[in-house]
């Protein structure tokens, strides 16, 4: 599954003093959107046998959501893996327009070691 969309609505809690949705909150936006991917493209024996944790997050904002107001977000993966990492895109649009752009590199473990591994070939054909 190459693409994964997902919507996404703002809630009372999501939102900061500013009245639009704290940056920590696209933080978690993002993580849960790659984990909603990974759940609708992975098989459930590499659901079973592999993890993944987040590297590094590099985040654009372009725009605001406040209270009440809801987007998708959609996601996809580099085409290859490097080693134990993926590189992850996110944008989440409204309208048309991108609010926030996102590049996230995320590290596969072995569920049972908790060690990295290399991304195994049959998890790379799951996003392509």
């Amino acid at each position: 599954m190459r693409q994964f969309e997902q919507s996404f609505t703002a809630g009372t809690a999501d939102i900061d003093e500013l009245g639009h949705v704290n940056n920590a909150v696209w933080v978690r936006w993002v993580q849960d959107l790659a984990t909603a991917h990974w759940a609708a493209a992975a098989t459930a024996a590499q659901i079973a046998s592999y993890i993944w944790v987040v590297v590094r997050h590099e985040i654009d904002y372009l725009g605001n959501l406040k209270e009440g107001e809801s987007l998708t977000g959609r996601t996809w993966v580099a085409s290859e893996a490097v080693g134990a990492k993926f590189d992850r895109y996110a944008e989440f649009s409204k309208a048309g327009r991108t609010i926030v752009r996102a590049q996230t590199t995320w590290a596969i473990l072995d569920r049972a070691s908790t060690r990295p591994i290399r991304v195994p070939k049959d998890v790379v054909e799951r996003f392509a």
